[in-house]
Protein backbone atom coordinates (compact mmCIF):
# COMPACT_ATOMS: atom_id res chain seq x y z
CA UNK A 1 0.00 0.00 0.00
CA UNK A 2 1.68 3.26 -1.20
CA UNK A 3 -0.45 5.69 1.40
CA UNK A 4 -0.86 3.53 3.98
CA UNK A 5 -1.85 5.60 7.34
CA UNK A 6 -1.12 9.11 5.15
CA UNK A 7 -3.84 11.32 5.85
CA UNK A 8 -4.83 13.11 2.41
CA UNK A 9 -7.18 15.88 1.90
CA UNK A 10 -9.31 16.02 -1.38
CA UNK A 11 -10.98 19.06 -2.70
CA UNK A 12 -13.79 18.71 -5.21
CA UNK A 13 -13.82 15.05 -3.76
CA UNK A 14 -17.75 14.65 -4.36
CA UNK A 15 -17.21 13.67 -8.26
CA UNK A 16 -14.97 12.73 -11.07
CA UNK A 17 -11.53 13.22 -11.07
CA UNK A 18 -11.56 14.07 -7.26
CA UNK A 19 -13.73 11.03 -6.52
CA UNK A 20 -11.62 8.76 -8.01
CA UNK A 21 -8.38 9.80 -6.47
CA UNK A 22 -10.31 9.67 -3.25
CA UNK A 23 -11.27 6.04 -3.81
CA UNK A 24 -8.03 4.98 -5.43
CA UNK A 25 -6.21 7.00 -2.41
CA UNK A 26 -8.59 4.68 0.03
CA UNK A 27 -7.73 1.39 -1.74
CA UNK A 28 -3.72 2.31 -1.10
CA UNK A 29 -4.21 2.81 2.70
CA UNK A 30 -4.91 6.39 2.92
CA UNK A 31 -7.11 7.88 5.55
CA UNK A 32 -9.17 10.47 3.80
CA UNK A 33 -10.66 13.70 4.15
CA UNK A 34 -13.06 14.35 1.61
CA UNK A 35 -14.22 18.43 0.94
CA UNK A 36 -16.87 19.29 -1.31
CA UNK A 37 -19.09 22.12 -1.56
CA UNK A 38 -21.96 19.79 -2.44
CA UNK A 39 -22.69 18.42 0.34
CA UNK A 40 -25.24 15.39 -1.31
CA UNK A 41 -21.89 13.96 -3.40
CA UNK A 42 -19.49 14.74 -0.62
CA UNK A 43 -21.69 12.14 1.60
CA UNK A 44 -21.82 9.56 -0.97
CA UNK A 45 -18.51 9.65 -2.05
CA UNK A 46 -17.76 9.08 1.51
CA UNK A 47 -19.59 5.88 2.07
CA UNK A 48 -18.44 4.72 -0.68
CA UNK A 49 -14.91 5.18 0.37
CA UNK A 50 -16.26 3.91 3.85
CA UNK A 51 -17.34 0.37 2.09
CA UNK A 52 -13.73 0.14 0.80
CA UNK A 53 -12.85 -0.13 4.23
CA UNK A 54 -11.09 3.00 4.70
CA UNK A 55 -11.06 6.02 7.16
CA UNK A 56 -12.66 9.00 6.06
CA UNK A 57 -14.13 12.44 6.62
CA UNK A 58 -15.96 14.84 4.97
CA UNK A 59 -16.35 18.49 5.09
CA UNK A 60 -18.88 20.90 3.34
CA UNK A 61 -16.29 23.25 2.29
CA UNK A 62 -16.74 26.09 -0.55
CA UNK A 63 -12.79 26.74 -1.33
CA UNK A 64 -13.28 30.52 -1.47
CA UNK A 65 -14.45 30.25 2.35
CA UNK A 66 -11.34 30.46 4.45
CA UNK A 67 -13.19 29.65 7.19
CA UNK A 68 -14.69 26.63 6.38
CA UNK A 69 -10.81 25.76 5.14
CA UNK A 70 -10.03 26.36 8.46
CA UNK A 71 -12.65 24.44 9.96
CA UNK A 72 -11.65 21.59 7.72
CA UNK A 73 -7.76 21.61 8.82
CA UNK A 74 -8.45 21.85 12.17
CA UNK A 75 -11.51 19.25 11.97
CA UNK A 76 -9.01 16.63 10.23
CA UNK A 77 -5.70 17.44 12.89
CA UNK A 78 -8.46 16.73 15.89
CA UNK A 79 -9.47 13.32 14.32
CA UNK A 80 -5.95 12.11 12.56
CA UNK A 81 -3.02 14.06 14.25
CA UNK A 82 -1.96 15.30 10.90
CA UNK A 83 -2.39 16.13 7.04
CA UNK A 84 0.60 14.71 4.76
CA UNK A 85 -1.06 14.87 1.12
CA UNK A 86 -3.56 18.11 0.00
CA UNK A 87 -5.03 17.39 -3.67
CA UNK A 88 -5.70 20.81 -5.35
CA UNK A 89 -8.59 19.34 -7.34
CA UNK A 90 -11.67 21.91 -6.80
CA UNK A 91 -12.62 23.55 -10.01
CA UNK A 92 -15.05 25.38 -12.00
CA UNK A 93 -15.35 26.39 -15.56
CA UNK A 94 -17.67 29.29 -17.67
CA UNK A 95 -16.36 29.22 -20.90
CA UNK A 96 -16.93 32.40 -23.31
CA UNK A 97 -14.77 33.49 -26.11
CA UNK A 98 -12.91 36.82 -24.94
CA UNK A 99 -14.83 39.67 -26.33
CA UNK A 100 -17.72 37.69 -25.16
CA UNK A 101 -16.41 36.63 -21.38
CA UNK A 102 -18.66 38.74 -18.34
CA UNK A 103 -16.32 40.08 -15.28
CA UNK A 104 -18.79 37.76 -13.34
CA UNK A 105 -17.65 34.58 -15.37
CA UNK A 106 -14.05 35.23 -14.76
CA UNK A 107 -14.45 36.35 -11.61
CA UNK A 108 -16.04 32.85 -10.67
CA UNK A 109 -13.51 30.88 -12.13
CA UNK A 110 -10.16 32.83 -10.56
CA UNK A 111 -11.82 32.53 -7.40
CA UNK A 112 -12.58 28.34 -7.23
CA UNK A 113 -9.84 27.59 -9.31
CA UNK A 114 -6.58 29.76 -8.48
CA UNK A 115 -7.66 31.53 -5.06
CA UNK A 116 -8.70 28.00 -3.96
CA UNK A 117 -5.68 26.48 -4.60
CA UNK A 118 -3.92 29.41 -2.35
CA UNK A 119 -6.25 29.49 0.46
CA UNK A 120 -5.91 25.47 0.82
CA UNK A 121 -2.45 25.47 0.27
CA UNK A 122 -1.85 28.02 2.39
CA UNK A 123 -4.06 26.66 5.48
CA UNK A 124 -2.37 23.07 5.02
CA UNK A 125 1.24 24.30 4.90
CA UNK A 126 1.99 25.08 8.14
CA UNK A 127 0.98 21.48 9.41
CA UNK A 128 3.38 20.02 7.19
CA UNK A 129 5.89 22.51 8.08
CA UNK A 130 5.27 21.27 11.81
CA UNK A 131 5.36 17.71 10.67
CA UNK A 132 9.06 18.31 8.45
CA UNK A 133 7.42 16.31 5.30
CA UNK A 134 4.10 16.73 2.92
CA UNK A 135 3.22 16.56 -0.50
CA UNK A 136 0.80 18.53 -2.48
CA UNK A 137 -0.65 18.09 -5.81
CA UNK A 138 -2.51 20.48 -7.74
CA UNK A 139 -4.53 19.44 -10.82
CA UNK A 140 -3.88 22.09 -13.35
CA UNK A 141 -4.49 21.02 -17.22
CA UNK A 142 -3.24 20.94 -20.70
CA UNK A 143 -4.79 24.12 -21.54
CA UNK A 144 -2.80 25.37 -18.70
CA UNK A 145 0.11 24.84 -20.65
CA UNK A 146 -0.96 25.25 -24.15
CA UNK A 147 -3.93 27.58 -23.80
CA UNK A 148 -7.97 27.24 -25.62
CA UNK A 149 -9.92 29.10 -27.55
CA UNK A 150 -12.93 30.27 -24.92
CA UNK A 151 -10.83 29.18 -22.20
CA UNK A 152 -9.74 32.78 -21.49
CA UNK A 153 -10.55 32.46 -17.69
CA UNK A 154 -9.51 28.89 -17.38
CA UNK A 155 -6.41 28.96 -18.73
CA UNK A 156 -5.29 31.38 -16.58
CA UNK A 157 -5.73 29.76 -13.38
CA UNK A 158 -4.68 26.70 -14.48
CA UNK A 159 -1.23 28.40 -15.97
CA UNK A 160 -1.11 30.16 -12.56
CA UNK A 161 -1.46 26.93 -10.54
CA UNK A 162 1.77 25.71 -12.42
CA UNK A 163 3.16 28.84 -11.18
CA UNK A 164 2.29 28.73 -7.84
CA UNK A 165 3.43 25.14 -7.94
CA UNK A 166 6.67 25.86 -8.93
CA UNK A 167 7.36 28.73 -6.65
CA UNK A 168 5.86 26.39 -3.69
CA UNK A 169 8.30 23.67 -4.28
CA UNK A 170 11.67 26.55 -3.86
CA UNK A 171 10.12 27.97 -0.75
CA UNK A 172 8.68 24.65 0.88
CA UNK A 173 11.41 22.02 -0.28
CA UNK A 174 14.07 22.83 2.37
CA UNK A 175 11.28 21.86 4.75
CA UNK A 176 10.66 18.68 3.26
CA UNK A 177 7.27 19.51 1.19
CA UNK A 178 6.81 18.58 -2.09
CA UNK A 179 4.65 20.30 -4.38
CA UNK A 180 3.80 19.10 -7.77
CA UNK A 181 1.05 19.54 -10.46
CA UNK A 182 -0.84 16.95 -12.78
CA UNK A 183 -1.90 18.09 -16.23
CA UNK A 184 -4.73 16.64 -17.91
CA UNK A 185 -6.45 16.41 -21.17
CA UNK A 186 -9.57 15.94 -22.04
CA UNK A 187 -10.97 13.70 -19.24
CA UNK A 188 -14.25 11.96 -19.59
CA UNK A 189 -16.17 13.93 -16.09
CA UNK A 190 -19.14 15.69 -15.54
CA UNK A 191 -16.93 19.15 -16.56
CA UNK A 192 -16.98 17.48 -19.96
CA UNK A 193 -20.30 16.23 -20.59
CA UNK A 194 -20.96 20.10 -20.84
CA UNK A 195 -18.31 20.08 -24.05
CA UNK A 196 -19.94 19.27 -27.85
CA UNK A 197 -19.56 16.12 -28.98
CA UNK A 198 -17.48 17.18 -32.16
CA UNK A 199 -15.44 18.97 -30.05
CA UNK A 200 -14.61 15.15 -27.53
CA UNK A 201 -14.98 13.07 -31.49
CA UNK A 202 -11.82 16.17 -32.10
CA UNK A 203 -9.80 15.68 -29.55
CA UNK A 204 -9.94 12.01 -29.51
CA UNK A 205 -8.88 12.02 -32.92
CA UNK A 206 -5.93 14.30 -32.41
CA UNK A 207 -5.02 11.79 -29.53
CA UNK A 208 -2.30 9.62 -30.17
CA UNK A 209 -3.59 6.93 -27.83
CA UNK A 210 -6.85 7.09 -29.40
CA UNK A 211 -9.16 7.68 -26.49
CA UNK A 212 -10.03 10.10 -24.07
CA UNK A 213 -9.26 10.22 -20.45
CA UNK A 214 -11.05 8.50 -17.88
CA UNK A 215 -10.57 9.43 -14.34
CA UNK A 216 -8.55 6.58 -13.24
CA UNK A 217 -5.72 7.80 -15.56
CA UNK A 218 -5.82 10.78 -13.96
CA UNK A 219 -5.88 9.27 -10.00
CA UNK A 220 -2.60 7.02 -10.88
CA UNK A 221 -0.84 10.18 -11.91
CA UNK A 222 -1.88 11.95 -8.49
CA UNK A 223 -1.18 8.53 -6.38
CA UNK A 224 2.18 8.69 -7.72
CA UNK A 225 3.11 12.10 -6.90
CA UNK A 226 1.40 11.92 -3.36
CA UNK A 227 3.26 8.91 -2.61
CA UNK A 228 7.00 8.29 -1.19
CA UNK A 229 7.74 6.97 -4.89
CA UNK A 230 8.02 10.56 -5.71
CA UNK A 231 9.83 11.57 -3.24
CA UNK A 232 12.52 13.19 -5.35
CA UNK A 233 9.91 15.12 -7.73
CA UNK A 234 9.34 18.59 -6.87
CA UNK A 235 8.31 21.28 -8.91
CA UNK A 236 6.89 18.98 -12.01
CA UNK A 237 3.98 19.28 -14.20
CA UNK A 238 2.88 15.78 -15.28
CA UNK A 239 1.09 15.83 -18.49
CA UNK A 240 -1.17 12.81 -18.24
CA UNK A 241 -3.29 13.69 -21.76
CA UNK A 242 -2.32 10.41 -24.41
CA UNK A 243 -0.53 12.39 -26.04
CA UNK A 244 -2.27 15.27 -27.44
CA UNK A 245 0.18 18.02 -27.56
CA UNK A 246 2.94 16.17 -29.30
Amino acid sequence: MRLKDKVCIITGGGRGIGKETALTFAREGAKVVICDVDEGLGNQALQDIQAAGAEALFFKVDVTNREQIKAMVDGTVARFGRIDVLVNNAGVTADALLVKMTEEQWDKVIAVNLKGCFNCTQAVVPKMIEQGKGAIVSISSVVGLYGNVGQTNYAATKFGVIGMTKTWAKELGRKGIRANAVAPGFTMTEMTQKVPEKILDMMKEKTPLGRLGQPKDIANAILFLASDEADYVNGAVLPVDGGLVL
